[in-house]
This record gives C-alpha cells, structure tokens and sequence, in this order.
C-alpha cells in the first residue's frame, strides 16, 4: 500500500469512528507499526489544516477528526442548534478553577468565586465535562472534582499543560482594583 493510500485509509477510519480513536486501533487497523501512524497522522493534521474544513483534533494520545472552529455559527446555524449550548460565564468560571486548581471542591470553588456553585457544577456534572475524583480528608468530606477528556475535547486541548499560564499577581491585583472602585457604604 502507498503512502497516499494509508493517508486515505487513515482519514477513511478516523471519519468512520464513532468518537476518539487510539493510535493503537489505527496502527493496528492499518497494518502499520505506531511510529508510522503518528507520522500519518501528522501528515494528515498538516494537510486538513491548509486545505479542509474539518481539523484533525488530538486527546490525551487520541484522534478525532472535527469541523474547524471559524465555521462554528454556520454548522450551529445549518444543524439548527440553540445557543444555550453554550457555556455560561459562571460555568466557565468553575471549569477554569477546576482545571487550574484540580482536584477541587465545591466549598473551594463557591471561596473562589464568592458565590454558591452548587448549581453549575451538577450542569457541568451532566454535561460531562467534569467528574468526581473521590472525597476529600478535609472537614465533612467534600467531594473532589477534575475535568474529563470530553472538557480537554470541548476546548480543542491535547492535556491540561495546553491551558494559558495563570498569572495570579496580575488577577489578585485585578481583584484588589475591582474593591478599590466599588462605592463606600455611608452609615447613618
């Protein structure tokens, strides 16, 4: 079999799979060794991004292939999709302090955000971008929480090492500049 033709094999079984697929399951469905596959991946990464409309997405060591991102409003537009499958601002607040933070709680995270969460992270719970990962030896035994391979999916991540480095000094100093700017409180 040609180079072009495993290329084609490979794009045929990544767009036939159901979800991620292992280089394993391809190596092994192609009759190639893994070195080979991830090369072919590569290729094919390279070739989809210059030419395509679908992008060859990686997680944790697995492949999908996806639509690309700028053509997001048209495919949520032509699939009738509503916009309240979107996250909220609150939800992306707890996902980011998870993903930054894991594992967490829940009473870390309403300390971090000031508000109860309690809500979100059930929504977050059933949209399966998050998980339980066992309970804590604090006090009552809070349930921790991590995220999942569908939150890295979700936001086109290989691995949490792909998140923006946080900066705490400048959000700290954000936080402080926010307090400076709320108005005082006369009493009578």
């Amino acid at each position: 079999m040609t180079d072009t033709e495993k290329l084609k094999l490979l794009e045929a079984l990544l767009f036939s799979s159901p979800g991620l697929a292992s280089v394993d399951s391809l190596a092994q469905a192609m009759a190639v060794n893994k070195k080979e596959c991830r090369q072919l991946l590569d290729l094919l990464k390279t070739r989809l991004e210059e030419n395509h409309g679908i992008r060859l997405q990686k997680v944790q060591d697995q492949y999908q292939l996806v639509t690309a991102a700028e053509y997001a409003p048209a495919i949520e537009g032509f699939l009738g999709l509503e916009v309240t499958t979107r996250l909220s601002q609150a939800a992306l607040e707890v996902l980011a302090i998870i993903a930054y933070k894991q594992p967490s709680t829940r009473p870390e995270i309403d300390s971090i955000r000031g508000v109860n969460s309690d809500g979100v992270v059930r929504n977050l719970l059933a949209r399966g971008l998050i998980q339980e990962l066992g309970r804590s030896e604090a006090a009552g035994r809070p349930i921790l929480y991590g995220v999942t391979p569908e939150f890295l999916q979700h936001f086109g991540l290989e691995s949490l090492e792909q998140l923006p480095e946080l900066n705490l000094d400048e959000l700290l100093q954000a936080k402080a500049d926010s307090v400076e700017e709320e108005p005082e409180i006369l009493k009578d």
